[in-house]
C-alpha cells in the first residue's frame, strides 16, 4: 500500500510516517497545499491523508481538484474544526471519511487500511478480472486459463496497477513514483523490463499491455 499524507506540522508527519512503515505502509508526505495537490494528482496513492488547514492550497481545494480530475482515491479528511457543518462540506466535497485532531494514531491507522480494502468495487475480495485473466493482488498470484503464475514483487505491482485500472494510461513518471518511490533515481529501461516480462505472460490471451508512444503503458483488450 503507498499513501499520502499532506499535513504541515512537522511533527505529525514524522510521527505517522514511523508508525506507517511499521506497519509496511509506503508514505509520501506534503507539508503544504501547494505540494500536496501536485502529488495527489499523480494518481499513485491508495489512500489521502488530507488536512484541510494549509499554507498555499487548502485541503478542500485539493479535494475538488482532483475528483474534478476524475481521481477516486479514498481521502481522509484531517481537522481541528468540529463542527457538524464542517464535516459535512468535506463529505459533500468528495471526502471518504473525517478524523478530527487530535485523534490516535491506532484510529487513523484502521481507518486507512479500511478505504484501501475497499477503494474500488471492481473486485471480489482481492482478485481483480480483466479480459479472461484473474490477478490476486494480496498473494503476487496471475490467473491465465488453468495456470498460476507467482510474480516477483517489481512486476506484481505493476500488474496491480494496470489491472486496477485497465484502458487507463499510466505516465512512466507516475509508474516510477508508485513502484521505486519519488526520489528514486530509476532508468526507463528498468519499467521496459518488468513490461516485457508481463508482455510474455499476456501473450495468449486476450490482454496486452500498449505502449503509447512519449507517454507510457496501459493494459487494453486486444
Amino acid at each position: 500500500m503507498r499513501i499520502l499524507i499532506v499535513e504541515d506540522e512537522i511533527k505529525i508527519t514524522q510521527a505517522l510516517s514511523y508508525l506507517f512503515a511499521k506497519q509496511k505502509i509506503d508514505v509520501d508526505i506534503a507539508n503544504d497545499g501547494d505540494e500536496g495537490l501536485i502529488l495527489s494528482e499523480k494518481d499513485i496513492y491508495d489512500v489521502i491523508v488530507l488536512d484541510i488547514m494549509l499554507p498555499g492550497t487548502d485541503g478542500i481545494e485539493i479535494l475538488k481538484s482532483i475528483r474534478k480530475n476524475g481521481i477516486q482515491t479514498p481521502v481522509i479528511m484531517l481537522t481541528a474544526k468540529d463542527t457538524v457543518d464542517d464535516r459535512v462540506y468535506g463529505l459533500e466535497t468528495g471526502a471518504d471519511d473525517y478524523l478530527v485532531k487530535p485523534f490516535a494514531t491506532k484510529e487513523l491507522i484502521a481507518r486507512v487500511k479500511a478505504l484501501a480494502r475497499r477503494k474500488s468495487n471492481d473486485y471480489v475480495g482481492e482478485i481483480y478480472e480483466f479480459e479472461g485473466i484473474k490477478y490476486d493482488v494480496k498473494n503476487y498470484l496471475l490467473y491465465i486459463s488453468d495456470e498460476e503464475f507467482k510474480l516477483p514483487l517489481k512486476e506484481a505491482m505493476l500488474m496491480e496497477m494496470f489491472i486496477k485500472k485497465p484502458r487507463q494510461v499510466f505516465t512512466r513518471e507516475q509508474i516510477i513514483d508508485r513502484i521505486w518511490g519519488l526520489e528514486a533515481d530509476i532508468l526507463e529501461s528498468n519499467i521496459e523490463i518488468y513490461v516485457h516480462h508481463l508482455r510474455k505472460r499476456l501473450d495468449d490471451t486476450n490482454a496486452k499491455i500498449e505502449t503509447v508512444r512519449g507517454v507510457g503503458y496501459m493494459l487494453k483488450e486486444k
